[in-house]
């Protein structure tokens, strides 16, 4: 079901137009909302320090959590000391706002905001109330500056600089906001934002190119780093499982079946064990792996990769992050 819809989402279909009242609904509700916050009747909590929001106007992964972690290296390269703040999808934690570490179970902050904990060395907060989040993080002394993972649409959070990552392949897939298609807000949003960022293709006039770089092998239970035997099945439970498949196959590597999971889905060991019967080697993503650690099997392996945006793109944000200092 997930596939037929995500390709109606892509490519059309006359039957999406059954949707159209809940669209137009979708439409009214969010265009008044946005209305709202501009007009100051509804009001957005400026923060005390610098806020950097990552988002996407479309549903699915885009790749704003490597956009993050990337930024997140650019400020401390810079000599700010970022932070990050997470919707925390997909945790269930004791408490809101939460502090996440390394050691955070993803089962209580997110399978994002724990590979973000862990990947960037900063500290992270996440809740339903990005605000709160924030104000755990500046509370305590922690940051300077805040990256949001996600929020373009969460408006009662002010922000500094917007950025937009648009995924390359799909783009706006048939143009449509929810439900009819996978957009949360027009294409034309992005005008509004500092910077566009173009993931996984050739970009276009505006727009920054961003790639995805594949890192080092290693293995889910944390015992090392070696690449697995060949043939490989392949499992991914991302926004666009098939990047993650392609990715390997760009990589010249044999995959013997490829398995797409739910975005955030939860894992039980049994599940992930019986994709590999034979005991061949199952790789996943690194989202996947935060998630697989406590039960991973010595066969499992996962591909971190890491966003390049090139020099340009470092000195423009920079540039300003100044001006808004000034």
């Amino acid at each position: 079901m997930s596939q037929a819809l995500e390709r109606a989402w892509q490519q059309g279909h006359p039957a999406l137009y059954l949707l159209a009242p809940l669209t137009g609904l979708f439409a009214l509700i969010s265009g008044l909302r946005r209305w709202a916050y501009r007009r100051g009747w509804l009001k957005a909590e400026t923060l005390p320090a610098p806020v950097v929001v990552v988002g996407n106007i479309s549903v699915g992964g885009n790749g704003k959590t490597p956009t993050v972690l990337y930024l997140v290296e650019l400020l401390k390269r810079a000599g700010y000391r970022p932070g990050i703040i997470s919707r925390g999808y997909g945790g269930k934690a004791p408490h809101y706002p939460l502090a996440v570490t390394p050691e955070t179970p993803a089962a209580q902050s997110g399978d994002e905001p724990a590979l973000m904990a862990q990947r960037s060395g900063v500290p992270v907060a996440v809740g339903p109330d990005r605000v709160a989040a924030a104000r755990l993080l500046i509370d305590r002394g922690d940051v300077d500056i805040l990256v949001s993972d996600d929020g373009m649409q969460h408006y009662r959070l002010a922000r500094d600089l917007e950025i937009a990552v648009v995924d390359g392949q799909r783009r706006f897939g048939n143009g449509h906001l929810l439900p009819m298609g996978p957009l949360r807000e027009s294409p034309a949003r992005l005008s509004r934002c500092a910077m566009v960022i173009c993931n996984g293709a050739e970009a276009q006039s505006g727009e920054w190119a961003m790639t995805l770089v594949p890192d080092q092998w290693q293995r889910v239970d944390g015992s090392g780093s070696e690449s697995p035997a060949e043939p490989l099945v392949a499992m991914a439970g991302i926004g666009h499982p098939p990047r993650f498949f392609d990715t390997l196959k760009g990589l010249g590597l044999s995959l013997s079946a490829c398995h797409g999971f739910a975005d955030h889905q939860a894992y039980e060991a049994d599940t992930l064990a019986a994709l590999t019967p034979d005991g061949s080697a199952l790789v996943m993503t690194e989202k996947d792996a935060v998630k697989c650690r406590a039960f991973a099997r010595p066969n499992w392996y996962y591909l971190p990769v890491t966003a390049s945006l090139g020099t340009d793109f470092d000195t423009e944000f920079l540039r300003q992050l100044k001006e808004i200092a000034r």
